[in-house]
């Protein structure tokens, strides 16, 4: 897999990994991510202006060989609320791989590339959210350096 910066003309092919990754999502834990019909087309125009911002990494893994696209990862960076020293972190928002593309090193490789795009930014702190159900994940994300930072918790009101 050959890993680039997406552009514009990829998110159309983005869109249905979009759309798969939100489905696992909901499977996982519908009261968290309960989406509306359709998330990948709520999805779009933001991932097409994340595309032309040089602050944002969103980088695609294209098959050189069908130049289909088999994985992405969506970055931005966030402002922190004004008591912390810190002002602004890079968000992870989005990683997905193809079923056929896994266990190849493709997210590793990846996410490594995220974290040196924001540290190319100045910025001093990357964070992502992960599923409780998602341990391929947290392995993953703790072998490129990352560790637990909080452990959000959910009630439902009804």
């Amino acid at each position: 897999m050959q890993i680039r910066p997406a552009e514009v003309t990829d998110v159309s092919a983005v869109l249905p990994m979009v759309a798969s990754i939100c489905a696992l999502h909901e499977t996982w834990d519908s009261a968290k991510y309960g989406f509306l019909p359709k998330p990948q087309q709520r999805y779009e125009q933001w991932l097409i202006a994340q595309a032309k911002n040089d602050k944002s990494v969103f980088l695609v893994a294209e098959d050189p060989q069908t130049k289909q696209l088999g994985a992405f990862l969506i970055g931005t960076v966030e402002r922190e609320i004004p008591i912390y020293r810190l002002r602004e972190f890079g968000f992870i928002h989005d990683l997905w791989v193809e079923p056929q593309y896994r266990h190849a090193g493709v997210a590793k490789q990846m996410v490594l590339l995220a974290i040196e795009h924001f540290q190319r930014l100045g910025v001093q702190q990357i964070r992502l959210d992960t599923a409780a159900a998602n341990e391929a994940g947290r392995r993953l994300f703790s072998a490129c350096g990352f560790r637990v930072s909080t452990v959000e918790m959910l009630i439902e009101l009804r």
